[in-house]
């Protein structure tokens, strides 16, 4: 496992850097292990919800962590707006850097992540395998 600290910056599309960040390290597996920081906007798919809600203001990251695969990023987030209301979800493409991001990535050789649907759920779902196999 290599640990990589990660700071975003204003602007930055938080869920589209993530996933970047995987390509660019050549990585088939990571795991965001936390992330701390602040968005403009947030768009969090609540639990049981087809689409993602937008949130506007000044919001807190209060939590980030998931997975990043090649196929994608299944992120959980919450966010706390200027009152202290908390909400949170799945992080979806769209979430805006409004000060910084602080992130820490864990980026695993050894493996290789995919996300496959599973007849079970009905959702793509994580399949882990060792990086030197095929499946």
């Amino acid at each position: 496992m290599e640990l990589l600290p990660v700071r975003l910056p204003p602007g930055a599309d938080l869920r589209s850097a993530l996933e970047t960040l995987l390509r660019q390290h050549g990585a088939g597996a990571a795991y965001v292990l936390q992330g701390i920081g602040s968005l403009s906007v947030a768009q969090l798919r609540l639990a049981g919800r087809p689409a993602p809600t937008e949130l506007r203001g000044d919001l807190e990251i209060l939590t980030l962590a998931g997975s990043l695969s090649p196929d994608g990023a299944h992120l959980h987030m919450s966010v706390a707006d200027a009152d202290g209301r908390v909400t949170g979800g799945h992080a979806c493409a769209g979430c805006t850097v409004r000060t910084t991001a602080e992130i820490l990535v864990a980026l695993l050789p050894q493996h290789r992540f995919r996300r496959m649907l599973d007849d079970a759920t009905g959702f793509p779902e994580l399949s882990i395998a060792r990086a030197h196999s095929q499946d």
